[in-house]
């Protein structure tokens, strides 16, 4: 299944910044840079350039005044606009710090705010745009600026090595914060991508189940009508006519009664497919789900056989769907056949997809079902992108676990791929989305 779709449609919106997010965040910022410096100044008396700090801190807040009345509050800023605004927070607290002792300011520990808002929601390039900004303003800091205030007639003076100690933890701080922060980040949203596109397949197929009924309701309504028209020709045949109407009454009757075929196999539907309709035994519906794939060169054999009564199910996109996606995978990578065993007791029906190809690939064994899981030693090599065990697994995987099956994947000793499906038997027959 193609990911690429999903991605530009989910994934540009979820990850941008709303302008309201990021002005509250520095409105969050600006106030607890003034009450600190106001607090140095007036509360401990430390020699502090208020004037000066009162600048830096005041741009910054007329910057966010005018986004707040020149931008839309659900405005998402692009990569570049959110970049520029970030670079300007780091800039305005190094300028701060400046002013306040440098890295010997215990509040420099605040370089760590702009480099995690980026790296949960900028690309790489950018994340280390911010990150080496951070850090070319840390340098300097360690080596250039005002004295930290502090009692007057007293001097604090940090070793050497203590400063290098404090820049070299910002740094390893900055570094580990830009890879987790990012990773846990696409991860979350490559889930929620997935469980989007998860639910518009669901959708998809709920839909044209629906289709089904709908025909046959129209059919249905349009039975009366019919039959009006049917009636009024028969009445027209037996009257007497001028000859130039008795071919078009022939050909009308000859429609007509075409139509009422046309609804009369409509209306049969529930009767002809209670796949659509009503319940299906277990062994119907998995040779609903393979016909399709009978065509190609890979053998597929059912094997259904169990205890009591065979289960039946009423039609499930969900089920539908997850053990064609796993059948399909199986089919892809099966050398020549593929078998599915069904078994079922009084307490549990267990679907089992077996196929002869080369198993799979111990790399990624240990995560199938993940969103976007892909890799070069994949059971197969296929020449198109995005290809491998990704987001049509997660779909199927996600749908069938929302009906209650356990899943499983293994390798079969003797080579091959094993998909192992178990529902509690009263769940199976009862579920019905």
């Amino acid at each position: 299944m193609e990911t690429s779709a999903y991605t530009t449609q989910f994934g540009q919106d979820a990850r941008r910044l709303r302008i309201d997010t990021l002005s509250r965040l520095r409105w969050l910022a600006l106030c607890g840079q003034l009450a600190t410096v106001l607090a140095t100044s007036m509360v401990l008396q430390f020699p502090v350039p208020l004037a000066l700090c009162l600048s830096v801190i005041g741009i910054s807040a007329l910057l966010n005044l005018a986004f707040n009345f020149l931008a839309p509050k659900s405005l998402r800023l692009a990569d570049a606009p959110a970049t520029a605004l970030l670079v300007f927070d780091v800039l305005q607290l190094a300028a701060l710090l400046y002013l306040t002792g440098g890295l010997e300011n215990p509040f420099a520990i605040l370089f760590l705010a702009p480099v995690t808002i980026a790296a949960v929601s900028l690309p790489p390039r950018k994340i280390v745009l911010i990150a080496v900004l951070t850090a070319l303003a840390a340098s300097i800091l360690a080596l250039q600026h005002l004295p930290l205030p502090w009692y007057s007639g007293q001097k604090i003076d940090l070793p050497r090595l203590y400063r290098l100690g404090l820049w070299l933890a910002l740094m390893v701080a900055c570094a580990f914060i830009c890879v987790y922060a990012s990773r846990v980040a696409g991860e979350a949203r490559s889930l929620s991508h997935a469980l989007t596109a998860a639910e518009l397949v669901l959708e998809r197929q709920n839909h044209l189940s629906q289709i089904d009924g709908l025909a046959a309701a129209a059919a249905h309504e349009l039975g009366t009508p019919l039959a009006t028209i049917t009636l009024v020709t028969r009445e027209l045949t037996r009257a007497s006519l001028p000859p130039e109407f008795t071919d078009d009454l022939a050909l009308l009757t000859q429609e007509v009664q075409r139509c009422r075929e046309i609804l009369g196999r409509l209306t049969s539907l529930a009767a002809e497919e209670p796949g659509h309709f009503g319940q299906t035994r277990l062994s119907l519906l998995l040779e609903q789900i393979v016909a399709p794939y009978r065509r190609g060169p890979v053998e597929i054999f059912i094997d259904a056989k169990g205890e009591g009564n065979e289960p039946s199910i009423a039609h499930s996109p969900a089920i539908t769907y997850g053990i064609g996606n796993f059948l399909e995978n199986a089919v892809d990578f099966a050398r020549k056949t593929v078998t599915i065993d069904a078994r079922w007791t009084q307490s549990f029906v267990q679907i089992v997809i077996l196929d002869d190809g080369p198993g799979f690939s111990s790399e990624i064994v240990g995560r199938i079902g993940d969103p976007y899981v892909t890799s070069g030693a994949d059971r197969r090599q296929k020449s198109e992108e995005g290809s491998g065990l990704g987001l049509g697994v997660f779909i199927a995987k996600t749908l069938l676990e929302r009906t209650g099956a356990e899943i499983r994947f293994s390798n079969r000793e003797m080579g091959g791929a094993s998909v192992q499906l178990e529902w509690r038997h009263g769940r199976f027959e009862n579920w019905t989305l």
